[in-house]
């Protein structure tokens, strides 16, 4: 059992250590960090969506801005779509498909962020959901799986983790998510990286 459960670490450091080789990676996260952090400056603000454990990534990702990260500074505006009366409201009116896009066309605003995660790039419902955020001329960021499936292309910046199971993706996603945090901070409040 031992050696069993020590290869689920090791295939995760292989996903991990064939991200971190790919350099554009961090040019991707540097960019979408430092555009993040403007338009907070210019009060905007950034939603994100997912389905399952990415919609807990998403929440994740959105009370970080809205709590604290590492250190005390001011709320930043974050939504993660992922209201149970929303979900369901939307899901009986119009489809599963509508949940996020719905929430999109009722929060978004031009110069926000729209943040999609779909470990197979295929959730019709994030896919609809980036349609309606370009549209409404939100950045747009996908974090996917696999191939990227359908959503691959379709976003401002994406981020594709080649990994056989949903499970290694949504580590790798949170990862991501947590550094974007943390460059966010970086640009608009430097002082809480001085130590």
């Amino acid at each position: 059992m031992d050696q069993i459960l020590k290869q689920s670490f090791l295939e995760e450091y292989e996903v991990l250590g064939a991200f971190i080789k790919d350099e554009k990676n961090f040019e991707t996260i540097g960019k979408i960090a430092t555009e993040l952090a403007d338009a907070y400056k210019n009060g905007k603000k950034s939603l994100i969506a997912g389905n399952g454990g990415s919609n807990c990534d998403a929440m994740h990702f959105a009370e970080e801005f809205t709590g604290r990260f590492r250190k005390e500074r001011p709320a930043l505006p974050s939504i993660s779509i992922s209201d149970s009366s929303h979900i369901t409201c939307v899901g009986n009116d119009y489809g599963f498909d509508a949940i996020f896009s719905k929430g999109v066309e009722a929060f978004g605003q031009e110069g926000d962020f729209f943040l999609g995660l779909s470990t197979s790039g295929n959730s019709k419902n994030i896919i609809e959901a980036v349609k309606v955020a370009k549209e409404k001329g939100l950045k747009t960021v996908a974090l996917l799986g696999k191939d990227g499936g359908q959503l691959k292309g379709m976003c401002d910046y994406e981020f594709i983790i080649n990994a056989k199971t949903s499970d290694r993706v949504q580590e790798v996603h949170m990862m991501i998510l947590h550094i974007i945090i943390e460059g966010v901070e970086r640009v608009l409040f430097p002082e809480n990286y001085m130590d």
